[in-house]
């Protein structure tokens, strides 16, 4: 079974980014090469699975905690 494509507005809205900038934010990304797409005819679409590998790969885990000792005065 093939992946799913997705247009640039469902990219935009899987990114949460539709509301603030449209199209922008997905073409920058295609643009930039910063994100595969495929080509069909004239129409740009993005790969389901390559969008999920794109936001697993730029997400950026929380530190863990440190304990310290405060000196006491």
């Amino acid at each position: 079974m093939a992946d799913q494509l997705l247009t640039i507005r469902e990219v935009a809205e899987r990114l949460g980014t539709w509301d603030t900038s449209g199209e922008r934010f997905p073409r920058r990304l295609i643009a930039e090469r910063r994100i595969a797409y495929v080509k069909v005819g004239r129409h740009v679409r993005v790969s389901a699975a390559i969008l999920a590998a794109f936001i697993s790969a730029n997400t950026v885990q929380p530190r863990q905690a440190r304990r310290t000792m405060r000196a006491v005065a």
